[in-house]
């Protein structure tokens, strides 16, 4: 007999279809966002759980659903899961790392460019019809970003990935902090320099935030950080939601103490503030850093890889390619 399993969101039909393959599948072709109450309902019986950020996965929900062995999550966050209650538990939890990093790092640059020249409100005035004339001197005027001061808050894999399109491809200086500094290889790499918080603020032209989101590092990002940045300077969260305080970014946008922002992510999204929705010079995105075709198709397929190994299917049984909480597979049997 196959392990059940639950798929909370659709996904590709073929990579749905190499799941049915292995397990007896729950999907939701529809691809509707279950209620806490109708999540629980729905594992009731259930080995694993292929989810994503928008189902929580906490000590409450695991007592209830005593079969449940792994928690499969689609994207490189988990913080919709508490990994500590799944590992007292025995419950084994993935990510999708890696397949991610270089398209997430074309994201956070596009969008770190498009506030920087302001490429959404032009494109609305442009939209409006309110371009009647051109040659006018201080249309638009943005900031350059070639040579520019380029600071990174949090620098793993994605963090990285855009210090090496910012020194490489636009000549600019890269500062970065960090909870832990890189080795000096890895700095080098990059051209990267160490910088205490104060100064990445404080020097920053363009402040991108690629920082995990926890405890600590809730509101990361607020009113006073804010206070310590250039007027002129940009910011772009394609992090997570709760870095930044967005009613604070948004008065810091409305009275131009700094110039503009980048975001994908949100406090409470889908929901969004609509201070954030008023403001010209804001670019938002709905949460699609990763979102190109082989990007979302290579994560997919890694959580399901991740399901069948952590489930004891296939060549990997037993051992899944991104574990979270390893230890887990050291007490199984």
């Amino acid at each position: 007999m196959h392990c059940a399993v639950l798929a909370t969101r659709a996904t590709f039909p073929d990579i749905a279809d190499r799941l049915r393959q292995h397990f007896d599948v729950e999907d939701n072709p529809a691809d509707t966002i279950f209620s806490p109450e109708e999540l629980l309902r729905r594992l009731q019986g259930k080995h694993g759980v292929m989810s994503t950020g928008s189902e929580r996965i906490d000590a409450a929900l695991l007592d209830a659903c005593p079969q449940l062995r792994a928690v499969c999550n689609v994207g490189v966050g988990y913080n919709n899961v508490d990994v500590d209650a799944c590992t007292a538990r025995g419950v084994l939890v993935t990510n999708t790392p890696d397949v991610l990093t270089e398209t997430t790092a074309d994201f956070g640059f596009a969008l770190m460019m498009a506030a920087a020249r302001r490429i959404a409100e032009a494109e609305h005035f442009l939209r409006r019809g309110d371009w009647t004339r051109t040659g006018i001197y201080d249309m638009f005027l943005g900031s350059d970003v070639h040579g520019a001061t380029l600071g990174i808050l949090g620098m793993g894999r994605i963090g990285q990935a855009i210090a090496r399109r910012g020194a490489l491809g636009f000549g600019m200086r890269v500062i970065y902090h960090n909870r832990t500094r890189l080795a000096p290889a890895v700095e080098a790499g990059c051209r990267a320099e160490y910088v205490d918080k104060d100064t990445l603020l404080g020097q920053s032209d363009h402040l991108v935030l690629v920082l995990p989101y926890s405890q600590s590092s809730h509101h990361a990002i607020g009113a006073a950080e804010l206070d310590r940045m250039k007027p002129t300077a940009t910011l772009t969260n394609i992090a997570r939601g709760g870095i930044v305080d967005d009613a604070a970014l948004a008065r810091a946008l409305r009275s131009g103490r700094i110039a503009a922002a980048g975001l994908d992510v949100f406090e409470g999204e889908p929901t969004l503030r609509p201070e954030l929705l008023a403001l010209p010079n804001v670019v938002l995105t709905p949460h699609i850093g990763s979102a190109s075709v082989g990007t979302r198709r290579a994560m997919a397929s890694l959580a399901v890889d991740n399901l069948i190994a952590a489930l004891g299917c296939g060549p990997q049984a037993g051992r899944p390619p991104s574990p979270v909480n390893p230890a887990v597979l050291q007490k199984r049997p």
